[in-house]
């Protein structure tokens, strides 16, 4: 197995930076996200920013443990532990014959891109908020314009989790929502199959009978690493890892707190929201604990 490094560097406005592989190395002419080789017994945060001073000429702040791929290639089976970079001294620039280019989401990608680098382009694209709807608490009309409120600012992923609603309630809340959420470019996700939905969000329990992936896009919650490692297994999108600092009555599983948090999260190859008792203050803890974002019920909305 050969450990690799890799970063996320991100500007603010959500740019982010790839490097093209210069002449004499193996997938020559191919984009990446810069990053290099661990040397045994190196911790991998330290070998990413050496790797990023030698090839970039910058001295990154925090790199934030992401996502795992494994992927083999025609010489050897490579790991690629991402890491996301938002703080950085100098300007990157190649000091190594590489090209560079700062990479929108939206705008056509740089080609050919690395094999194992091109799925992560999908769980890039989520973003750090996933918000989860409570009607049953504030009242459809008072949910609805909630909701409306947080799609004028952005809001671009959100859940309709509403069991305390009647399933005519319910049925019309999730209809509102759609049509809310889609005039903005926000994708919503349900509990069970709906019309017009972006993908479904299953439970625990759900996930674990789950033979192979359903269509369209998928989440789950997990709250051990059994569950997390089926997720994995069938690929999902993403999961929701907690309850981290507090749960609801319904749930008896323990608060994981950030350590346990970290643990179970390490080498994840999908990512991962934090839930339980969460407020946005809370994202740089998440992201040092392996997190992609938070997923939020009452701190969303409020």
């Amino acid at each position: 197995m050969i450990e690799v490094a890799a970063a996320v560097i991100q500007r603010p406005d959500g740019a982010f930076l790839l490097a093209q592989r210069p002449a004499g190395k193996v997938y020559a002419g191919y984009w990446e996200f810069p990053g290099g080789k661990v040397e045994p017994g190196e911790p991998a945060d330290q070998a990413l920013a050496r790797e990023l001073h030698e090839e970039l000429g910058i001295d990154i702040g925090p790199a934030y443990p992401w996502i795992t791929r494994v992927f083999t290639y025609p010489h050897g089976t490579v790991r690629l532990q991402f890491f996301k970079v938002f703080a950085w001294k100098n300007q990157p620039h190649p000091r190594e014959d590489q090209a560079i280019a700062w990479q929108d989401l939206g705008a056509p990608m740089a080609a050919p891109m690395l094999p194992a680098n091109a799925p992560v382009l999908a769980s890039l694209a989520l973003p750090t908020e996933y918000a989860i709807t409570n009607a049953g608490q504030y009242g459809i009309a008072d949910m609805r314009a909630r909701v409306e409120r947080r799609l004028q600012q952005g809001l671009k992923l959100i859940q309709v989790r509403e069991p305390d609603l009647a399933d005519d309630e319910r049925t019309l809340f999730t209809r509102q929502v759609l049509g809310l959420a889609h005039r903005h470019g926000c994708r919503v996700l349900v509990k069970a199959p709906f019309p017009g939905a972006d993908g479904v969000h299953f439970t625990a329990s759900q996930l674990m009978n789950l033979k192979e992936r359903p269509e369209g896009m998928t989440a789950a919650s997990c709250h051990t690493r059994e569950e997390l490692e089926h997720a994995m297994q069938l690929e999902l999108d993403f999961v929701v890892l907690g309850p981290l600092k507090e749960k609801s009555t319904a749930d008896k599983s323990p608060a994981l707190g950030w350590e346990r948090f970290r643990d179970l999260a390490a080498f994840s190859s999908i990512p991962i929201y934090a839930i339980g008792g969460l407020a946005k203050s809370d994202l740089e803890d998440a992201w040092r604990a392996g997190a992609h974002g938070l997923a939020m019920i009452r701190a969303a909305w409020s």
